[in-house]
């Protein structure tokens, strides 16, 4: 009677290497599909406040200040609100909002000028932010005036 032998089977130590090799492989493809899907689908929003002009006059209720802003994020963004120093500006603001400013790199509105009556005292620091309908401020601090004569 023959006695067959069998080839001599992997090393648990070699099939550890590939196995691990194989689940690394598996979770770097799964993290570049899942970072594919957050670029395409999920957007950011950025926005830049770029300019502010102030506008002067005796009567408060005439005092109003000229914002910029640039949509400078992947995905269009909705402007629900201006605020001044955190509390929503409830005087006139032309354009009315809500307001959208296209995604950049659209040819058209990524950029707007908004036009703010609020009476504000020369000198004094305003933090001025502009609100999305998705909830996020954009802030910065202007010192509010121009010259009162």
């Amino acid at each position: 009677m023959k006695i067959l032998r069998s080839k001599k089977a992997l090393s648990p130590v070699v099939a550890s290497i590939i196995l691990i090799a194989v689940t690394v492989a598996v979770s770097i493809a799964v993290a570049a599909w899942m970072g594919a899907l957050t670029f395409t689908f999920m957007g950011t929003e950025q926005l830049t406040i770029s300019k502010i002009t102030w506008t002067w006059d005796d009567t408060a209720a005439n005092r109003y200040f000229k914002i910029n802003v640039n949509n400078t994020g992947t995905k269009d963004l909705t402007i629900n609100q201006i605020q001044v120093n955190y509390a929503g500006v409830t005087t006139s603001i032309s354009p009315a909002l809500p307001h959208i400013l296209k995604a950049t790199g659209a040819l058209t509105d990524t950029s707007q000028e908004f036009t703010v009556y609020y009476a504000y005292t020369n000198g004094t620091s305003y933090d001025v932010s502009v609100v999305s309908t998705s909830g996020y401020k954009f802030t910065n601090t202007f010192s509010g005036g121009q010259p009162s004569g």
